[in-house]
């Protein structure tokens, strides 16, 4: 019999590589703003892969400066909007070999992102892969982010699949806990984030490239 019945995928970071692109735009705002960059990175880290209902307090608590996180993102994502418009979004090494071999082997295939249902089916979409998942779940469909497991159990009962059964691929420190919390398999790939101490306990295994998700399989 064989292992898992479906593998869950973050979006940023994971299946795009848009995450450098969030940092890029997070501390441009945070020079504005006179944050140096060694906070600014440490706030990014913590708030990848959270919504920005769950990343407000943790956000303004390490910046500080009564700076409004939400004015804050909105900057940022003028600025990511503007970059995506003029170049386009990067696929992940990898992505796009892994979804038809997935397809070929019968498993289910699901999408857990806290980027909102708008933005992230215009990505899908301008690569042609949107058609390859199943289930898709957004961050704005769900009251509990990254890092509580809500968005994962909810992706799992979607697919019709026992958390244990289902890999779980991220890039960030929130979404490994969210899939561990699941109890789905969590695999890691890594991007801008190396895992640490809190979350080094619920991942299974770690991958520079995506296409080593094959290997599970």
């Amino acid at each position: 019999m064989d292992k898992f019945d479906a593998v869950i995928f973050d979006m940023d970071g994971v299946i795009f590589d848009t995450e450098k692109l969030y940092r890029k735009y997070q501390l441009l705002e945070g020079k504005k703003r006179g944050i140096p960059d060694e906070v600014m990175n440490r706030a990014c880290e913590r708030i990848a892969g959270g919504n920005k209902f769950t990343n407000k307090k943790p956000f303004e608590d390490i910046v500080g400066r009564n700076i409004d996180y939400f004015e804050f993102r909105e900057h940022v994502m003028e600025g990511l909007d503007n970059h995506i418009k003029e170049f386009g979004v990067d696929i992940k090494s990898g992505v796009k070999e892994l979804l038809p071999y997935l397809k070929e082997k019968g498993l289910k295939i699901g999408l857990a992102t806290s980027t909102a249902r708008e933005r992230a089916t215009l990505y899908l979409k301008s690569h042609n892969i949107y058609n390859y998942f199943d289930k898709l779940l957004f961050g704005d469909m769900i009251e509990n982010g990254k890092p509580a497991p809500d968005i994962y159990l909810k992706a799992c009962e979607m697919l019709e699949v026992a958390p244990g059964r289902a890999i779980a691929v991220e890039d960030s420190l929130n979404g490994i806990k969210s899939a561990g919390l699941a109890g789905t398999y969590p695999v890691m790939v890594i991007d801008l984030i190396l895992p640490n101490d809190e979350v080094k306990p619920y991942i299974k295994q770690v991958y520079d490239n995506i296409i080593h998700v094959k290997e599970l399989i």
